[in-house]
């Protein structure tokens, strides 16, 4: 891999880039929004959890009003639609939501969501943006206007499923993208690791004969001269030309009697990276783990463009803290609240699809089902789910006094149909 010496002019300061489209609204236009209040549909008590059901525009500018929300979101992410201009049925052929907005129109519906997501976060929030290739790239300088530049941190790449027998003139298309923003320096950051595997260990290709234990050897000195400790003579070697030792000779003494020291024939020292000392290698920008459902037995709720528990787990797990809350925008199927709740997250879902509603409470109620039952018993959704193995190992489910459910004035009868109907079939299973 090459490398540079960084030579910076201007300070390394880009100039501001703004996407420039017709009808893009003012952020203080924005942020001015006011909507009517939510009708509360059903509120136990000290419930901290909220599902809202309505437009996510007038849920969002609700939820700056609410001094338990703004400022305190630790955690955003959102899986809007795509601009793909399709209709999208459930794995029971019941309609879904429409994906119609495109071009500079998608872009603005877009926009408009993420300022008033980034007003709600706290100081320590990290927002995760999940999209494909056809809109990633202007969505990252949008991303950029609201959050400034400093504020990205990644474009991770989602294998999202297995290579197609693609029939286009050009590349497969296996991947999609989560841009990652955090709103100041001071995020909540949990640093994940990949497990280790024969494949990812292979570095650690020597063995202590004392002990059994793998180890890899790398450099004690680093780039750059320094005139302090680290800069001076250890055992009577001076570091390299151009480079400083990473620790001061006392710190190297302690460590070479502790047996962490391996010196070459040569008598050139390295520092022993024991295998069983690392948690795992740290997680990279390029996720090839964490596909969508593709194959009969994985447990699903049956919603479109439903995302991997065990993605939504890993960026909880990594931006939030216990007790913090995570919001999602776009909930869909619930995926986020369910992995925010089963990691002790408090959580807030909005959508305006009545069978993202239906979908989300029959999850909670009855968990999800082989993705063979939607093939095999297309009626599925109103029958008991597969006791299986699948079906097992799915998230605890998620009790009704636990959370709070809302909507927006022109959704509240629709939500109160649709949970009278959710609560008659869970109690008739």
């Amino acid at each position: 891999m090459a490398t540079g010496t960084p030579k910076r002019r201007g300070g390394g300061q880009w100039s501001a880039i703004e996407l420039a489209y017709p009808g893009k609204t003012p952020n203080a236009d924005v942020l001015a929004r006011k909507a009517a209040p939510l009708v509360d549909l059903w509120t136990p008590q000290d419930a901290r959890n909220a599902i809202i059901f309505g437009d996510n525009l007038d849920a969002l500018a609700n939820l700056r009003d609410d001094p338990t929300v703004r400022g305190k979101v630790q955690l955003v992410y959102i899986d809007p639609p795509y601009a793909t201009e399709t209709a999208f049925h459930t794995r029971a052929q019941s309609h879904a939501y429409d994906d119609v907005h495109t071009g500079d129109e998608f872009i603005e519906h877009l926009r408009k969501r993420l300022i008033l997501l980034h007003d709600l976060l706290a100081d320590d929030g990290s927002l995760y943006l999940h999209l494909d290739d056809k809109a990633v790239f202007h969505a990252r300088i949008i991303l950029d206007e609201i959050f400034g530049r400093a504020g990205y941190k990644n474009c991770i790449a989602r294998k999202k499923c297995n290579p197609k027998n693609f029939t286009r003139r050009q590349y497969g298309n296996i991947t999609d993208y989560i841009l990652f923003y955090t709103k100041s320096d001071r995020y909540v950051w949990n640093k994940p690791y990949e497990p280790w595997t024969e494949e990812r260990a292979h570095e650690y290709q020597y063995v202590e004969p004392e002990t059994g234990r793998r180890f890899m050897k790398v450099p004690v000195h680093a780039p750059g001269v320094r005139n302090g400790a680290t800069g001076e003579t250890w055992r009577g070697k001076p570091p390299p030309k151009g480079k400083h030792w990473q620790y001061p000779p006392a710190t190297l003494d302690d460590m070479d009697a502790r047996g962490e020291i391996y010196w070459s024939a040569n008598g050139n020292p390295r520092r022993k990276v024991y295998l069983d000392q690392s948690p795992g290698v740290a997680a990279q920008d390029v996720w090839l783990d964490y596909r969508d459902a593709h194959n009969q037995n994985i447990a699903v709720t049956g919603y479109p463009t439903e995302k991997n528990s065990d993605l939504l787990r890993r960026i909880v797990a990594a931006s939030s803290n216990e007790g913090g809350l995570v919001l999602d925008a776009f909930a869909g199927s619930g995926t986020t609240l369910e992995a925010a709740h089963a990691l002790g997250r408090h959580w807030i879902g909005i959508d305006n699809s009545p069978e993202a509603l239906r979908t989300i409470l029959s999850r909670f109620a009855t968990g999800r089902r082989r993705m063979g039952d939607f093939v095999t018993r297309p009626s599925s959704l109103t029958t008991p789910p597969s006791k299986d193995a699948a079906t097992a190992a799915a998230a605890p489910l998620i009790a009704p006094m636990l959370y709070r459910i809302q909507a927006t004035p022109p959704c509240a009868e629709m939500a109160a149909d649709l949970i009278r109907s959710e609560q008659s079939r869970a109690a008739a299973e």
